[in-house]
Parts: structure tokens; sequence; C-alpha cells
């Protein structure tokens, strides 16, 4: 993701007009980034779009724990259902 340079702005200057800011960060979903001494220092976002890049997260940490669970049973790192149950039971206290 790239950032416009307007939506660079001072720390001080977000602190002066934090509504006005609040609501381009509504309006826009697009993150701003907070400078200090003329370096980044934050990035802020609205809600709304914080979660989704959450949600986006933990999809696709979810999809790379799939693809490396296909991987290892395909090296034959796996075992059969029954067995992985028993286990599951037997490590958990479960009744049959």
């Amino acid at each position: 993701m790239t950032f416009s340079l307007s939506d660079i702005h001072p720390l001080s200057e977000f602190q002066r007009g934090a509504k006005m800011f609040l609501d381009k960060l509504k309006e826009t979903q697009s993150p701003i980034v907070l400078t200090v001494n003329g370096k980044a220092a934050a990035v802020v976002q609205d809600a709304e779009s914080y979660q989704k890049l959450i949600d986006r997260l933990e999809l696709l940490e979810s999809i790379a724990k799939i693809r490396q669970s296909i991987n290892e049973f395909e090296q034959g790192e796996g075992m059969p259902l029954n067995q992985a149950f028993a286990e599951f039971k037997e490590k958990y206290g479960i009744p049959d």
C-alpha cells in the first residue's frame, strides 16, 4: 500500500484538527500517516477499515496454515483421521 502525500501530516496538525481528520478517515477510509520531526511515527485509520484489515490477515493466516498442512500430508507427515480423533479424545479425556 502506498500513501498519497495528502495523507501525510504532522502529529501536531492532527492534534489541532482531530475531529476533521476523523471525519476524513470515515469518508475516505484511507489511512493517514502522522509524522514527528518529519519522520513517520504512526498510522491512523478508521475502525471499519482496521477491522477489514484484521479479518483479511486472519483469512490469509488460515490459508497459509491449510497449505502447510496439505504439504505436510503430501510428504507423509499426516495420520489417519480415526487415529487423530483417538489421540484427541485421549489427550482431553473425552469418552467414546
